[in-house]
């Protein structure tokens, strides 16, 4: 079987152009995911996914520092971009990330892949239940699920978002929840506005190494020792599917 994680980058957007290459710690931000996914035992193949838009070239240079595979397909139907993608390198099962999660946790990708090869079901992610901070969040899905999806898209929302086809279909497909007990998921640690990039830097600031990446219980540790760091971006709207 084999595992691909595919991360789906750009340089558009609308709340925080460009960033994917701002700086945290001695890396981008593209760069710090790809080293954190490198991480992951069970992945096989890294591919950093982007459009064929010119405003990408930067990313595909970026992704060839680190010696990860590189597709590029449409800018608005990001299901056909992760669909060609895993076809052109034969993926088996898909792991799928997005590049504003740099504090995405190795073990909690891994352990998601886990649960997703023992309990042989379509899908398992920790994004449908959520427990974990905001930008952790990991989806494993066999490739036959995401031809499913590309293929009976009918909407929007199932092609700019890649997986909403196939969690909103449960009488169709199997799916699989990797919750912890204790909810986390008032942290907010994913990446799209100026408010979210000063907490992610101060988090990096404190906890950053050189032997590795820190674990995101380490993040839990700092931010309740830390209460007022919370409030950096606690008033964040948070983007709906559809929106």
């Amino acid at each position: 079987m084999k595992i691909v994680a595919i991360v789906q980058a750009r340089m558009g957007s609308t709340r925080l152009p460009g960033k994917v290459l701002k700086r945290l710690g001695d890396r981008s931000v593209l760069g710090q995911v790809i080293t954190r996914l490198k991480e992951v035992p069970s992945i096989d193949e890294i591919v950093i996914a982007t459009t064929v838009n010119s405003d990408d070239d930067v990313l595909i240079e970026e992704a060839e520092k680190y010696g990860v595979y590189t597709f590029r397909g449409s800018k608005e139907n990001v299901l056909s971009r992760y669909y060609y993608a895993a076809l052109e390198r034969s993926a088996d099962t898909v792991v799928r990330v997005t590049s504003d999660c740099p504090l995405i946790d190795p073990s909690i990708t891994e352990n998601t892949i886990q649960l997703f090869k023992k309990s042989a079901v379509d899908y398992v992610s920790n994004k449908m239940i959520t427990t974990f901070p905001r930008g952790l969040d990991t989806e494993v899905f066999k490739f036959e699920a995401l031809k499913d999806a590309f293929e009976h898209a009918y909407n929007d929302i199932h092609t700019e978002h890649v997986t909403p086809y196939i969690y909103l279909h449960p009488q169709q497909f199997s799916l699989l929840d990797y919750t912890w007990p204790i909810d986390y998921s008032k942290y907010r640690w994913t990446l799209d506005t100026a408010e979210d990039y000063e907490l992610i830097t101060q988090i990096y600031n404190e906890l950053d190494r050189a032997d590795g990446a820190f674990s995101w219980l380490e993040g839990i540790e700092l931010m309740e020792s830390r209460p007022e760091m919370v409030l950096i971006n606690q008033h964040i709207h948070q983007k709906e599917l559809g929106e």
